[in-house]
């Protein structure tokens, strides 16, 4: 698949070099036309000109025609020209080597393995020096070094004219599929693909490099177009069988690509460049913006929310697509027959479109390198210790990053819309007057809304609440488990989730803030010993603090306040602890469990309820007692 992608863009990228080597530079007589009819006065007057006439139309059915007899003799004399192939290759290696002999130099073919034998000597040097594995950056920093030696040494010397130009676009063409080579080493290919792809890349570089020599040595243009179609039909075909040849697509999609190719290559053919260039970006785009992020992912592995891993696979991405819309820019600005050119209106739009495919780019890779930012920072504080004032400011941070995200997702999108919008030719001035205008009738219109939100920002700045604490608001109360700009959602300590706008939470009651006092009454006899059981509730509450799951959760240990007030059956002590938010609950239902052991086992009785009845009726005394026993087993059942 990717191999299929990047031979289907380089076969697109050497039709258009070709296209555009072929044609013959604009007279000055055109220039000085197009300068007229772009003066106010003659546009002015062109407009009010009257509409065409049936002369006109016959003229317009008249330049179909002679379009159409100007792709069939252009083909015919491609078609004409390709037995003239080798004479004049031949021909044109003869003038360039007479040039470089009758000037004293060596042949071309044996200055260009002297320089490529120097680039290979500094490059090995190059190597040796550098003592860290041979990476990505480190192999196309040789190949930078081999590139600039061989400049050093070419630029030294005062060549012939022609052989100059051959060995000035050889080493270019050997300089960039060397890198081809090494980008395409560490791509995820298999192997038959990634060689089907070198070669695929060579065939196209030496095409582009024999189209772009075709003018400076003095070859005929048509013989020049034909060697252009012929390495054009070897493209082709070497991307048809890398499409055959794969199996990870069904037949119907393979048969789909194939037809396709063929149909662009054939646009390609007769000239109808808008037609060829939406095919070509219809094709190749998401698939090279896809190949490129994950290559880019691949090859420098990071954290996945780091900010050098989105500049790698996002700017890739960006600069696939500014090299595509640069591109489409030199190729309106080129041909003369362009649509863009002839028409202000259309040259406006057309380049307010590319300028706003640039202005998204950079907001997308605005807003990825901060949502990558504050998804780490949220990871950051998930994975923290256990310190209090860290722990109180991760969970301020986990309930104002998330808000924050989305408020800056809708400043970003808001703020690249305006300025795409101003890039084609909108009047954005009245739009922001007019939005005002509409807020502040939506303002009155939702005051519920209004009100709401800003409650929810005060709320945030007073600190009241964060995720994960339970909170108390009239009859609402739960876990805090996350916020929109308007509401809360609270998680019932039972299930149920509550989804609370902030205008109605009043006055907040927040359960998890610092640490919690709690307290609980026991009721012992009248002769229980109240000093002994002191002693045996602070020896209690030390047990606790020792205890390695309860301990880290006590902030003062339990202790027995004294004597609360005398009951009607016994005496009310009094206990109390700190212990942090949430806690207390389980704590205090082992220190029940403790009391109750050490009071049995030290002699000291809990107060039970005794009735006493004047008649002998000892039965009717005992059910009275018994139904007294029960109602505060269930009073204290309550309380616990």
């Amino acid at each position: 698949m990717r191999m299929r992608c990047i031979g289907g863009l380089v076969l697109f990228v050497l039709m258009s070099v070709v296209a555009t080597a072929q044609e013959a530079p604009r007279p000055q007589k055109v220039d000085d036309l197009v300068r007229l009819l772009q003066d106010p006065e003659v546009r002015s007057w062109l407009e009010k000109a009257p509409g065409p006439t049936p002369m006109a139309v016959e003229e317009a059915d008249a330049g179909l025609a002679t379009w159409e007899a100007a792709t069939r003799s252009r083909i015919d004399g491609v078609v004409q020209a390709i037995p003239r192939i080798p004479a004049e290759v031949m021909a044109a290696a003869a003038r360039t080597r007479e040039d470089a002999l009758s000037h004293g130099r060596l042949p071309v073919f044996v200055a260009f393995l002297g320089l490529t034998a120097i680039g290979l000597f500094a490059e090995r040097l190059f190597a040796r020096s550098r003592k860290r594995s041979e990476g990505l950056q480190e192999r196309l920093l040789a190949i930078g070094i081999f590139a600039v030696a061989m400049a050093a040494v070419y630029f030294a010397f005062d060549w012939p004219a022609l052989p100059r130009i051959v060995l000035l676009v050889s080493l270019l063409a050997l300089s960039a599929y060397r890198a081809i080579s090494v980008l395409l080493d560490t791509a995820v290919l298999t192997i038959s693909a990634r060689r089907r792809t070198k070669i695929f890349a060579g065939a196209a570089i030496v095409g582009i490099a024999a189209a772009s020599l075709g003018r400076p040595l003095s070859v005929d243009p048509s013989v020049t177009a034909a060697i252009s179609f012929c390495f054009s039909i070897v493209l082709l075909i070497l991307a048809v069988e890398g499409v055959v040849s794969s199996s990870e697509r069904p037949l119907r999609m393979r048969i789909a690509l194939c037809l396709a190719f063929v149909i662009i290559w054939a646009l390609w053919c007769v000239g109808l460049r808008g037609l060829f260039w939406l095919g070509v970006y219809a094709m190749t785009l998401p698939s090279a913006l896809r190949f490129a992020g994950q290559t880019a992912a691949d090859t420098i592995p990071s954290e996945p929310d780091s900010t050098k891993r989105v500049l790698l696979v996002r700017g890739s991405r960006a600069v696939v697509v500014a090299i595509a819309v640069a591109w489409v820019a030199i190729v309106w600005r080129v041909d003369p027959n362009s649509l863009v050119r002839s028409d202000p209106a259309v040259a406006s739009v057309a380049y307010g479109l590319l300028k706003s495919v640039v202005v998204l780019l950079l907001a997308d890779l605005a807003w990825h390198l901060a949502k990558s930012w504050i998804d780490r920072r949220l990871s950051v504080q998930a994975e923290a210790g256990n310190d209090p004032s860290q722990a109180a400011r991760r969970g301020r941070l986990r309930t104002l990053l998330p808000i924050f995200r989305n408020v800056l997702a809708v400043m970003v999108a808001v703020i690249a819309g305006l300025i795409v919008l101003a890039e084609l030719g909108v009047e954005i001035g009245p739009l922001i007057a007019g939005a005002g205008i509409f807020g502040v009738a939506l303002g009155f219109g939702s005051q519920t809304l209004v009100k709401d939100v800003i409650s929810g920002v005060f709320y945030m700045l007073d600190d009241a609440f964060r995720v994960g604490e339970y909170i108390q608001a009239k009859s609402y109360k739960g876990t805090v488990e996350g916020f929109s700009l308007r509401s809360v959602r609270l998680r019932h300590h039972r299930g149920p989730v509550f989804t609370v706008p902030f205008g109605e939470l009043g006055a907040v009651e927040n359960m998890s803030r610092d640490w919690v006092i709690d307290k609980f009454r026991v009721n012992v006899s009248y002769d229980a010993d109240i000093e002994k059981a002191r002693k045996l509730a602070k020896k209690i509450g030390a047990e606790l603090q020792a205890d390695p799951e309860l301990g880290p959760l006590f902030i003062q240990p339990l202790k027995m306040k004294g004597v609360e007030e005398f009951g009607d059956y016994g005496i009310v002590l009094s206990f109390a602890m700190t212990t942090v938010p949430g806690m207390q609950t389980y704590i205090r239902r082992k220190a029940y469990a403790k009391i109750r052991e050490a009071f049995q086992a030290n002699g000291i009785e809990f107060a039970t309820p005794s009735v006493q009845v004047g008649s002998d009726d000892r039965d009717g005394a005992a059910a009275a007692a018994a139904a007294i026993r029960t109602q505060q087993t269930k009073v204290v059942a309550a309380e616990g």
